[in-house]
């Protein structure tokens, strides 16, 4: 697909970018919002934004995002659930 949108250049200016950043920008954003609503995969929201996986997750750590953005009951019921294979890891003889 090919999409055309037209931006006045005082906003290049603006900003002090040139065109293929801002569109990197804009790409890299849009799959980000996808991807928080989980309506894109880490893969597919990379590869939206036109990045490889790897890359996608180094640039959502420079942005301060999550990679993982778990709820707090899983994340409570992961912890709980390590402890007690720790605790039986501990007790076996």
């Amino acid at each position: 697909m090919h999409l055309t949108i037209d931006i006045a250049d005082d906003f290049l200016i603006t900003l002090k970018e040139q065109q293929g950043e801002f569109i990197k920008s804009m790409l890299f954003h849009h799959a980000l919002m996808l991807y928080r609503k989980q309506k894109l995969s880490l893969g597919k929201a990379a590869e939206l934004a036109g990045y490889d996986r790897l890359d996608f997750i180094q640039k959502l750590q420079f942005e301060n995002e999550a990679v993982f953005d778990y709820e707090t009951d899983l994340v409570n019921e992961m912890v709980t659930n390590i402890g007690k294979t720790l605790s039986l890891l501990e007790n076996k003889p």
